[in-house]
């Protein structure tokens, strides 16, 4: 984590860009509809900053209004809040513009706060133009910051051997599960932050003994052990809860600390475990 430190749901760390991201996002997938609007207003009353969204899931429009509505209702301002969405198919130059105006108008925002390639499927060329079309709305304005998802070595090789900009973020598959230690390793070296979209393993792995164990220990749910290990790694979580309950339970994390051994012991559990999708390796 960066110099922000771990204190917090408005703990911040700084991107290569310049600009602030909280440290704990609030992961929307598979969430549409009055569930997605509800569950985004739960989570901003429960204290995250921090929203991800994507075309693919469908809700940025309920995301967007359920922010806009808060802000309303609680005199924040639309700056407090981080929003994330992510292009769904990698085309062209052209498409890409036209779906992150649509993302625009559906959010009504304003602007993004950060905006992800969604994934490397399309091959080298369409992605370098969707990549193009990104990094020009970036300068007029239109996004904040970019990055990508699914990323694999190869595919963020291809940024390192073009000279292209480097993306500020790669969201990927990642927990004690699914370590991932050489992506992890060249995003450190090039200071591309890391964001787990399946922090908690889709609830795969909780009755796991080491998740357990350290769960007992320490009187916390394994959700809150997992989301613990990922801060402490040094990435942003993005849990997804659909009660209210859940949500707050997953803000539970700031007042313990799990030790360096126990960091190792979670590390070793790695087993690759693909918990959605794993583009990782495509062409």
């Amino acid at each position: 984590m960066s110099e922000e430190g771990i204190q917090g749901l408005t703990s911040t760390i700084t991107l290569r860009d310049g600009h602030k991201m909280p440290i704990v996002g609030f992961g929307t997938y598979e969430l549409d509809g009055k569930d997605a609007y509800n569950t985004v207003t739960w989570a901003l009353e429960a204290g995250y900053r921090h929203i991800d969204s994507a075309a693919w899931y469908e809700n940025e429009a309920e995301c967007g209004q359920a922010i806009l509505d808060w802000c309303a209702r609680t005199s924040n301002p639309r700056a407090s809040i981080f929003f994330t969405t992510k292009l769904k198919t990698n085309s062209s130059y052209d498409a890409t513009r036209q779906a992150i105006l649509k993302s625009l108008t559906e959010c009504k925002l304003g602007y993004l706060d950060l905006y992800l390639i969604h994934g490397p499927i399309g091959g080298p060329t369409a992605r370098k133009e969707c990549w193009r079309a990104v990094c020009d709305a970036q300068k007029e304005g239109l996004i904040r910051s970019v990055g990508v998802s699914n990323y694999g070595i190869r595919h963020l090789n291809d940024f390192l051997e073009d000279g292209t900009a480097i993306p500020a973020v790669n969201q990927i598959d990642l927990h004690p599960f699914m370590t991932r230690t050489d992506i992890v390793a060249l995003c450190k070296e090039h200071d591309i932050a890391l964001q787990a979209w399946a922090p908690l393993v889709r609830g795969l792995r909780f009755k796991n003994s080491t998740i357990q164990k350290l769960s007992k220990k320490y009187e916390r749910q394994p959700a809150q052990i997992l989301l613990r290990y990922s801060l402490q790694k040094g990435y942003i979580p993005l849990p997804k809860a659909s009660s209210k309950q859940r949500i707050v339970d997953n803000t539970l994390i700031f007042d313990f600390a799990l030790t360096e051994d126990e960091i190792k012991e979670l590390d070793a559990l790695d087993e690759y475990l693909v918990t959605d999708w794993d583009p990782t390796n495509c062409a």
